[in-house]
């Protein structure tokens, strides 16, 4: 067998099955590794899929010897936060010793190339609510510390081995697929404009506004939201960079300016002609005022340039995705 392939861990998921779809678009041959503990198999449109885990060791030396893998994009991950808190095991577990053997793994098959799915989380909360790749790492709960682990797995394991990667720090993911065949369709998601579009749509009966007393515009808090379609396009570009001998980095993944709760809640509004039941509550332990991201570095080192930056159509894809479950619920 000649041809490589990349496996993409994680690919039935919310940003996996957007970035699988842009690998498979761009001609890339891709094996999905997911467990379907939040993924689901209708979001798989296309190359080979393998139920299973991470942290199999057995299963995963097979797939990459099986199809050749000389990449890897790892996103599979438990990713919320107040669950991280109160069940910090099960984030080190998954997060940080399922990736150490997926890591592991790919250094005895000589994977080349490592694309790993990071989060500004990492940053905690940065001075002045702004963070370049250089801001200290300090993560507030074990989500931000499993990941921050899994990156320097990456740093001392490329210092050693023959393995090149690219961290991706993401900041507020949103939207959907424009074309409506895919998006975020986690019942139970924390993200504020899936759960504003689920109250659009009737799935919730209110939104609730976790601290409206911040040091921002209009009170609340202000984060860099991305859409998930140039998330992906980022890591289709990462792909061709490593494959290009690019060296190691990290990359912060926004947008470079943000938008308060209250902004993105009168976006949904608007969008679905319908004012939206808003309950205002305390702040949420943790939560910064603000948290944008500096994202000159992406832009120059890959070349990216967003085609979604606005934050109506980020919107307008993840309520018409909203309106598609009620018809056609994930599976």
């Amino acid at each position: 067998m000649t041809q490589t392939t990349t496996l993409v861990t994680g690919g039935a998921g919310y940003i996996g099955s957007h970035v699988a779809r842009q690998l498979r678009a761009a001609g890339e041959e891709i094996v999905i590794l997911d467990d379907l503990s939040t993924g689901f198999k209708s979001a798989v449109l296309g190359g080979a899929f393998v139920e299973g885990d991470t942290s199999d060791r057995e299963l995963v030396m097979k797939l990459m010897a099986d199809f050749n893998v000389d990449s890897v994009i790892h996103f599979a991950a438990h990713t919320i936060v107040p669950e991280s808190v109160t069940n910090p095991l099960k984030y080190y577990r998954n997060n940080t010793a399922a990736s150490l053997n997926l890591i592991e793994c790919a250094v005895r098959h000589k994977v080349k190339n490592f694309i790993f799915s990071s989060t500004a989380a990492v940053y905690g909360m940065p001075e002045g609510g702004i963070a370049s790749e250089q801001s200290p790492t300090c993560p507030i709960n074990p989500y931000g510390t499993s990941k921050l682990m899994t990156e320097w797995l990456l740093r001392d394991v490329s210092a050693a081995a023959a393995m090149n990667h690219v961290i991706l720090r993401y900041f507020n993911v949103a939207g959907a697929d424009p074309e409506g065949r895919i998006g975020q369709s986690t019942e139970n998601a924390t993200l504020l404009t899936k759960v504003a579009c689920q109250a659009a749509v009737g799935k919730r009966d209110r939104v609730s506004i976790f601290g409206t007393d911040y040091d921002t515009p209009d009170g609340t808090g202000l984060r860099d939201y991305i859409h998930v379609e140039d998330l992906a396009s980022a890591h289709v570009k990462a792909l061709h960079y490593l494959r290009n001998n690019g060296p190691s980095v990290i990359l912060n993944c926004g947008y470079g300016h943000g938008y308060s709760v209250r902004e993105v809640l009168a976006a949904v509004e608007k969008a679905n002609g319908h004012p939206l039941n808003i309950a205002a509550e305390a702040r949420r332990a943790g939560d910064p005022p603000m948290l944008v991201a500096v994202a000159d570095k992406i832009r120059s080192t890959l070349e990216w340039e967003p085609e979604y930056d606005n934050l109506d159509v980020i919107v307008a894809t993840a309520l018409a995705w909203e309106k598609h479950l009620l018809e056609h619920p994930a599976h």
